[in-house]
């Protein structure tokens, strides 16, 4: 069986002045449509998402499923995974932004079913545009083979047990994402194939792209 952690504690400053896991897609709110991707998935059995005290209730009002166990998040995305961690009651366990309403039911299983072959996994995406780094004056220094490139998406899955080790082994880090921090510790992740519509809520021109793919 399945726990989720769906990181909900961000304060979307890039987005506006609105939280933007409660703007509308149709007739729910980005953070309903998120949440409803993973209940409607065998084996998953809570679904537990760290919230930004200023607005814990207004979540609660719309996120109302008895497998739904909301709680008081970080101020760092670390922080808020490692309070959810505490509360997961199962061996493995899925991490999930939030923002990400497009994911599949289809990528959802797989990569439960990739995580307990591999014990680490990660949903990606193989990166297609061409890629340049570029100095501090804005001078192209070099393009960078995108053979081996791929783009970072969620969920990412763990045996449990793992994640909360390596999340107190490196509690005094920032890490943005789960797997970066069992790279750190060497432990091998593996990858799960994506989708370039699993996109990440930022701006609202996403919010749009949303609209229009659901």
């Amino acid at each position: 069986m399945f726990s989720v952690i769906i990181t909900a504690g961000g304060t979307s400053s890039r987005y506006g002045n609105k939280n933007k896991l409660l703007e509308k897609i149709k007739d729910l709110t980005v953070i309903e449509e998120t949440v409803n991707k993973f209940l409607s998935t065998d084996n998953i059995t809570e679904i537990i998402i760290p919230v930004n005290e200023q607005v814990i209730n207004e979540f609660s009002a719309i996120l109302t499923n008895p497998k739904i166990k909301i709680i008081t998040g970080g101020d760092t995305r670390q922080k808020s995974v490692y309070n959810a961690l505490k509360h997961v009651n199962n061996e493995y366990v899925l991490i999930h932004d939030g923002a990400r309403p497009l994911i599949t039911n289809d990528i959802i299983q797989n990569t439960m079913d990739s995580t307990v072959k591999y014990g680490a996994v990660s949903v990606m995406t193989k990166t297609t545009d061409t890629i340049k780094e570029v100095d501090e004056t804005g001078r192209i220094i070099r393009t960078i083979d995108r053979s081996k490139l791929y783009n970072t998406q969620t969920p990412q899955g763990f045996k449990t047990q793992l994640i909360i080790n390596a999340h107190e082994k490196l509690k005094n880090g920032n890490f943005t994402d789960d797997c970066s921090m069992l790279e750190e510790l060497d432990i091998p992740v593996y990858i799960v194939n994506g989708s370039y519509t699993n996109i990440k809520i930022t701006v609202k021109n996403d919010l749009d792209f949303a609209k229009i793919y659901i």
